[in-house]
Parts: structure tokens; sequence; C-alpha cells
């Protein structure tokens, strides 16, 4: 392989002319024929028996040079990527420029990944939010936990109410006639949750078990199945039957059902310390992300589409992964939210944008401070990989490469080197500013290594 000429063409854009010729070739060459001679047939001769010149004078001696460039192409590429110090982001454009005997050369136009101009990273400021945890708080969280741990009891001496879980057999007409997807039978739903079309659980309250009756609704003008969207529509409706659920008393027996602990006091002290360490996280977290806001608000780069769009593919995967983990397809979540799927993919650009311009920040912060892992480093990441995702230290070394593990090391000391030199300045007094449980910080993005490691655990 000889990489004859790399030349930018356009912004984050290279062109490759490579040449591919002498011996690698025609040993290319002749493997192909070896592997399709067999197939051949030459009148006068049994199939794949023909002599090899005999083939090439009837069909010409460029019938096996295709696949000759083919099985040379991926190895004479990477080498030409090498030689020219890019890093592509998405496949190339190729173009057969010539092939002969001798050989073949191609042109290579491929997207590679920008090189970000840093503005300041280090020395920044930014609120951190005063961690506080109200006994208010932790009522609330309490109050979540005997949610979570009522009982559900039959109700048979009532009409059903907000909060009650009914039993129903319904089925939905529009015009007169039956529509699909909109007939069911014991389907438990919770009055109040909202999880039907608008109006058709208030139209459930006040009926008792047994009784049938008619719910009146009219599909959203924003409904994702477009043929129902804005229409009036009939629900013929039964109640099977009427679930309440009771809260229970918050005193110790209740701490010894739900906890580790034998008293309520000693189960609410736990539960503060946890609250504290969750909100300290959290603001921690916060403080982070909004650094991460100025560095990446203080540096120039052009970002290729193709790398947001692949960014926004694999947040729309990670997404209809948790969907199906709770038993639910993402095209019935589109339907339920009442979106396309190409708007819903749009909901995902800000995110994705964002993460891909942050982690090149880091890479180039990385490269700027001259972070270089060391072999300790990579790995204690491997051994953390391995037992996050409970999987063999060797089976994670052959998914993930040393050079993968090591630019997400980089990038990790990359931030650490923007925290550790930022300030962190109080945030403004307000005035009734209590706020619940905060839930714990969401990570930005797992890593490459972090998303192979889990592929390889499923």
């Amino acid at each position: 392989m000889s990489l004859v000429s790399s030349n930018q063409v356009e912004t984050n854009r290279t062109e490759l002319t490579v040449e591919v010729k002498g011996e690698k070739f025609q040993k290319a060459v002749d493997a192909a024929v070896a592997k399709n001679m067999k197939k051949i047939t030459i009148p006068g001769f049994r199939k794949g028996k023909a002599p090899r010149a005999m083939v090439e004078k009837m069909y010409g001696k460029g019938m096996f040079y295709e696949d000759a460039m083919n099985a040379l192409y991926p190895e004479a590429y990477s080498e030409a990527v090498d030689a020219a110090g890019i890093k592509p982001v998405d496949s190339a454009d190729v173009e057969v420029l010539e092939v002969n005997d001798e050989g073949f050369t191609f042109k290579a136009t491929v997207t590679t990944k920008p090189v970000p101009e840093l503005g300041e990273y280090k020395g920044l400021s930014a609120v951190k939010a005063a961690v506080e945890v109200t006994d208010e708080q932790i009522e609330h969280q309490f109050a979540h936990l005997r949610d979570q741990y009522a009982r559900v009891i039959e109700v048979t001496d009532r009409a059903a109410k907000l909060g009650d879980i009914a039993d129903i057999n319904f089925e939905g007409f529009v015009d007169g006639v039956a529509f699909e997807g909109g007939k069911g039978e014991n389907h438990p739903l919770t009055l109040g949750s909202g999880s039907f079309i608008p109006g058709f659980e208030d139209q459930v309250v006040g009926h008792s078990v047994g009784e049938e009756f008619d719910v009146n609704v009219t599909f959203p003008e924003e409904y994702g199945e477009k043929s129902l969207a804005g229409k009036a529509s009939v629900f013929k409706v039964k109640i099977n039957g009427i679930k309440e659920r009771q809260l229970p008393e918050v005193d110790d027996e209740f701490a010894k059902d739900v906890s580790e602990f034998d008293t309520l006091e000693e189960f609410k002290k736990d539960m503060k310390a946890k609250m504290i360490a969750s909100a300290e996280e959290k603001a921690a977290a916060d403080f982070e992300n909004k650094l991460l806001e100025q560095v990446v608000a203080n540096m120039k780069v052009d970002v290729p589409d193709c790398m947001i769009e692949s960014r926004v593919r694999e947040l729309m995967q990670d997404f209809a992964m948790r969907m199906s983990q709770q038993g639910l397809s993402l095209k019935d979540f589109l339907q339920y939210s009442g979106q396309t799927e190409e708007q819903f993919k749009e909901t995902f650009r800000p995110q994705a944008e964002s993460q891909v311009k942050t982690r090149l920040a880091m890479e180039a912060i990385a490269e700027a401070e001259k972070i270089v892992p060391t072999e300790e480093e990579i790995e204690e990441e491997y051994k953390k990989l391995s037992e996050q995702y409970h999987t063999e230290l060797e089976k994670l070394r052959g998914i993930i490469s040393a050079a993968e593990i090591s630019e997400d090391v980089a990038c990790r000391k990359a931030l650490e080197i923007v925290r550790e030199s930022a300030s962190a300045l109080p945030e403004e007094k307000k005035e009734d500013s209590a706020e619940e449980e905060a839930p714990k910080p969401k990570r930005t993005r797992k890593t490459k290594a972090e998303k192979e490691a889990e592929a390889a655990a499923e």
C-alpha cells in the first residue's frame, strides 16, 4: 500500500489517494481466482476444471479484480488513514481511479474528527448549590415509601373513585365502527393516572362493579395514530372489579418491615444521611456540568453532522432498550406519547450535540495537558469495568482495546483539571426554596468502553 496524497478538501473532510500494487495485488487476484474458478463452466470442460488462461481469455482478466480489491481495501484504507494521521468519524466515499494487471488506485473521501480550538478551561467559576435536607423532605420521602408498600384490597361496597384501580373491559368506536387497538379486557386502570385518553378516567369514576356504560372522549389532535387524531369516539366500558390501596402507618413496625432498622428513629436518621449524600452528589454533578458548559462555550469547533447523528442514534437505542426492559416497545411508546419517530429523534439532538462537544473538549484538554494514562491506571479501569458489568477481565480485553480505555481515562483526568482549578460560588438566598429530595445525578453519557462492556455482559 502507498499513500499517494492526503488533502483537506473542506472543513473536516479529507481526500486520500491510495495505490495498491505489486505482489500483494497479485496474491489477492490469485485468491479470487481460487475462490471463483470452481463456479465457472467453460464448454468442453467440467465445471470448475477449465484452465485459468482459458477463463481469462473468455471473460477477461478483470473479472477477478473486484474480489481482489474488496479483499485488500480494508487494510489499505486503514494503513492510509494511519499514514495521513487522521481520525475518521464516518465511512468513506470510495472511488476506484484505476485498475489493471499491476494493481489499483482508489480515492477515499472521509469526514474526520475535528480539532477544537480551546479557550479558557482553568480557573473557571460557577454557582454550587448548598446542601440541606429538611424534615419536610424526609416526610415526603416517607410518603413515597408508604405508597410503595401500600396494600391493595378489593372494594365491593362503593363506586370507583380517583386513586382506585379499576379492572375494566373496553372497546372504542369512531362513527360507530370499532377501530384497531381500541379493545381490551381485564385491563387494570389506575384512575387519575392520566394513562388513558384525557377525560376517560374521570368518566369511570362514580361507577360500580358490574356496571356497563359509555365513555365519550375526543382523541388529541397530536395523537400518534393519525387516523384517530382529533376524532370523537365512544368507548363501551364494563367494570369487572375495583381495588383500593391502603397506606401503612409510619411507626417502628413499618421501619422493621421496609429497612434493616428496628426503630423509626434509626430509620429516619439513616434516610437523612443518605439524602444528604445524594444531594451533595447532585450538587457536585450540577457544578461540574456548569463548568463543562463554560469550557464548551469558550471553545471553537465545527462538529460534523454525522457525529451528532451517530450520538442521536445511540441515545435512541439506549432509550428503546430501557423501554423494552419495562415491557414496552419504542413503537408503542411513540403511539402513547403522540409523536412520530422523527419528532422523538429531534428531542435528543441538543443532548447529543452537547455530549459530542464535551467529549471533544476533554480530548483536546488531555492533549494540551499531555495526559498519558499509566499502565496501572488502564489496568485499574479494566478491573472496574469487569466488576461493574460482571464480565471476565480477559473477555473485556478482547472486546475493548487498551487505547479506548486510555482515551476514557485521559478524558476523566482532563475533567479533574477543570474541576480542581475552578471556584465554587455560593448560590443566592431564596425564600421558600425548600426542594424535594433530588434524584441522583445522571451520567451525561456512557463511554465507548462502558457500552462495549455492557454489551459483553448481556
